[in-house]
Formats: C-alpha cells, sequence, structure tokens
C-alpha cells in the first residue's frame, strides 16, 4: 500500500518535533496513535460485520437450495405411479421406435428363417395323416 520506511519515519518526526515543540510532541504521537488504532478497530468491524452477512447469505441461500430441491422431490414423488402396480416384460432401454417396430421384425423374421431353411417349415406344419 504505502511503502514508507525508516528515513520517512525518522524525517516526519524530525519535522513534527520542529513544528510542535518537544513540549506537545508526546501528547500529539499519542493521539495520532489512539486515531490509528480506532481506525484500525473500525476497519476490523466492518469486515467482520461483512464476513458475517456474507456468511448469512450463503446460508440462507443453502436452505433456500435446500427447501427447492425438497420440493422438487416431492413433486417427483407424487409424479410417478408406485413401482408396485408396475409390470413390463421389456428391457427399459427399448425405446418407443423399437416397440412399434417389434412385432413387425419379429414377424419378417419368422418368414425370412422358414424361407431360408425348409426343414424349419416342415417342422412347424402341421402333419396331415388323415
Amino acid at each position: 500500500m504505502f511503502d514508507v520506511g525508516f528515513f520517512e519515519l525518522l524525517l516526519i518526526g524530525i519535522i513534527a518535533l520542529l513544528v510542535l515543540g518537544p513540549e506537545r510532541l508526546p501528547g500529539a504521537v499519542r493521539m495520532v496513535g489512539l486515531t490509528i488504532g480506532r481506525i484500525k478497530r473500525g476497519f476490523a468491524d466492518v469486515k467482520s460485520q461483512v464476513e458475517r452477512e456474507i456468511g448469512a447469505d450463503e446460508i440462507r441461500q443453502q436452505l433456500h437450495n435446500e427447501r427447492v430441491m425438497s420440493n422438487l422431490e416431492k413433486q417427483a414423488k407424487q409424479a410417478e405411479p408406485p413401482a408396485s402396480n408396475v409390470k413390463s416384460n421389456r428391457h427399459p432401454a427399448v425405446t418407443e421406435t423399437d416397440q412399434t417396430a417389434s412385432p413387425v421384425t419379429a414377424s419378417s423374421q419368422t418368414t425370412d428363417s422358414q424361407d431360408a431353411d425348409p426343414s424349419a417349415a416342415t417342422q412347424q406344419a402341421p402333419r396331415n395323416d388323415g
């Protein structure tokens, strides 16, 4: 902040001694010291108040976020049906397009396999001994 070295302080002391004189210098130094102490304490108080406010704001934000998350979880639980009532024979990764395409693909695979293997067609066809 300020680059005040020993020689600068010595120069200020000598000028103060010349201006104020030896009788008033100790009282002036004491007053300057007390004033600087008050200023430092004031800055420390402001700093601690700001830190407390920042901490309080963070706590308020965290509590608000927790309330929002709990509300979202409650809404999600109300929106989804109970798992015990839902029964599915399909894998959960099957998409809607796969479900609509599955019956067509299955019937075409059966026909294709019968065309490719004539013995499979005879095995599936009922015998007429009659």
